[in-house]
């Protein structure tokens, strides 16, 4: 970084999981110069998330939908930024993410290829992907010089004690010190190839309970239909927490629980930046591309032929890659993880 950069504007991925993984970029900016500030142009749900991220002044909303074009919108928000920053980085690769700092006529614009952005970053970089192989490499390579070597520090998100007693509170969780508490995380908003069976989790969360294991089943309103099917099969057992809690709700209340399994997902990504014991569970996507970053995180994958696929449903129907995980390798993970972090 030039040392006259004294403020950049990042414009911010579109998914949970990327928006964690954006927090290694964060700290590497704040390490080669702690004084600087940054923002984030970000979608208005991802505003809890930065907030729990040190290194980052302020999110600005982005006012369009994932996907939407809104030319006059970009060029209008980009218009009533113009002599705040003197440097944005783009992680998206899209057309759309460039329209907004250059209309804010950010001297240096920095990304990758992507869309034929030609004249609207200005820093312009050519991604060799043998070499940056995951998208944490992607991101925290632009806070560098074109070919720099750096290190990668991993997200580290940070909760205040009481708005995590806060939400404890809210849904009546506030006493679950007492025990163990195990969180279940089924779903993956990219689809069903990304799930681990229903059952599975259910067989899983069995083996816990018998243990004195509390369960809380975390996700999003599209997940419930899941985590309800793993409750039934629980006899109601577990805390049942999908679509009930907010996301900055959900962080707080994951940062309380004691491990967590997880679907490769964004609140995969949420849990490993909470430093909780994680086991991630992959089949259709890849590990080595979008790991979960924490040292005390481990992943479940079978290294099927087949995959990874990166399709939403399984190609071949089957979905192998996940159905023939049996909850017994995901359990002696966790044991071997907890065995160490505890």
């Amino acid at each position: 970084m030039k040392k006259d950069i004294k403020k950049i504007l990042v414009v911010g991925p579109s998914w949970v999981g990327d928006m964690v993984m954006a927090q290694s970029l964060f700290i590497a900016l704040k390490a080669q110069n702690p004084d600087v500030v940054i923002d984030v142009l970000a979608p208005s749900w991802s505003a809890p998330l930065l907030a729990r991220m040190p290194e980052v002044n302020k999110a600005i909303e982005m006012p369009l939908g994932h996907g939407r074009l809104g030319l006059p919108d970009r060029w209008k928000l980009g218009r009533s930024l113009i002599g705040i920053y003197d440097q944005a980085i783009l992680l998206p690769n899209s057309l759309k993410s460039a329209i907004t700092p250059w209309a804010a006529k950010i001297p240096i614009r920095t990304g990758w290829k992507g869309e034929m952005r030609y004249g609207l970053l200005n820093d312009l970089r050519s991604l060799d992907k043998a070499i940056y192989t995951k998208t944490v490499q992607r991101f925290v390579a632009l806070a560098h010089e074109k070919d720099a070597s750096f290190d990668i520090a991993n997200p580290r998100l940070s909760v205040e004690r009481h708005s995590v007693e806060s939400a404890l509170k809210k849904f009546s969780l506030d006493g679950a010190e007492k025990n163990m508490v195990l969180g279940l995380c089924p779903g993956a908003e990219f689809g069903p190839s990304k799930q681990w069976p229903a059952e599975h989790y259910a067989n899983l969360a069995k083996e816990y309970i018998q243990r004195g294991w509390s369960i809380w089943l975390f996700g999003s309103a599209k997940d419930q239909a899941i985590t309800q099917k793993i409750n039934q099969d629980l006899n109601g057992e577990a805390v049942d927490l999908a679509g009930h809690t907010s996301l900055a709700e959900a962080i707080d209340i994951l940062s309380a629980t004691d491990a967590v399994v997880s679907n490769d997902s964004g609140l995969m990504h949420v849990a490993a930046a909470l430093e909780r014991p994680l086991v991630a569970v992959y089949g259709s996507t890849d590990p080595n591309f979008t790991p979960p970053l924490g040292a005390l995180s481990r992943v479940v994958d079978l290294e099927l032929e087949c995959s990874p696929c990166f399709k939403r449903e399984c190609p071949l129907v089957h979905t192998n890659c996940m159905n023939q995980i049996e909850p017994r390798l995901v359990i002696d993970a966790m044991d071997q993880l907890i065995g160490v972090s505890l």
